[in-house]
This record gives C-alpha cells, sequence and structure tokens, in this order.
C-alpha cells in the first residue's frame, strides 16, 4: 500500500506562494496543476481549496480527492518536481475516477510523469 508521508506536504504558505508563483500551470476542468522544476521543494506536493468551493465539508471533499489521485501514482512522478494542486467549482460533484483520469491525463501533458 502505497502512502503519503506527512514530510513530503506542502503546508507553510511562502512554500505555496513559490510554487504558484515561480511554476508553471495548466487546468483543467476539475483542478489546477502548478509544476516547478527546484531542488529545494523536489519531492513535495500541495493541496488547496478555495472557500469560493463551499463550506468546509466540501473543501476537505476535494482535498481528499486530490491526494487520493496523487497518491495512487505518486511512485510514477518525476525526480527534482514539486507540484501544487488546486481544486475548481467542477471538483466539488466529481467522482474519483473522473478526477483521477483528469489528473494523469493534465500530468502527461505537463510532463510531471516518468
Amino acid at each position: 500500500m502505497l502512502r503519503l508521508p506527512k514530510v513530503r506536504i506542502i503546508k507553510k504558505r511562502p512554500d505555496f506562494q513559490h510554487v504558484y508563483h515561480a511554476g508553471r500551470s495548466m487546468a483543467c476542468r476539475y483542478f489546477v496543476l502548478y509544476v516547478m522544476e527546484t531542488e529545494e521543494h523536489a519531492g513535495k506536493v500541495g493541496f488547496a481549496a478555495g472557500k469560493k468551493l463551499g463550506c468546509a465539508v466540501v473543501r476537505n471533499r476535494v482535498k481528499r480527492l486530490l491526494r487520493e489521485c496523487y497518491r495512487l501514482h505518486q511512485e510514477e512522478l518525476r525526480e527534482g518536481v514539486a507540484i501544487l494542486l488546486v481544486g475548481r467549482k467542477a471538483m466539488t460533484t466529481a467522482k474519483r475516477d473522473v478526477v483521477e483520469r483528469a489528473y494523469l491525463a493534465l500530468g502527461r501533458k505537463m510532463g510531471i510523469f516518468s
């Protein structure tokens, strides 16, 4: 079973902002993927869901879906990249398999998989 260690999760605001501003991004209907080539944050990932998505229950569901998609495919990621996944409104009603397919498609376009 694959785990997502807490040391690989970006939690601090300056780290989020660094990946957000310095990284390149691509969006799909369900989320926005930010990717940054870095040594400092290599292999780390951040998850975000803004208040526009809804109440805390909805935002937490969005982040759980993003974490699960990342967790299932974390072994396929290239070395030396930090990614940030930001949920969008359409994700509040989406199923996991649909979001996972979108994650894989967008990840291939961005070149984050080896």
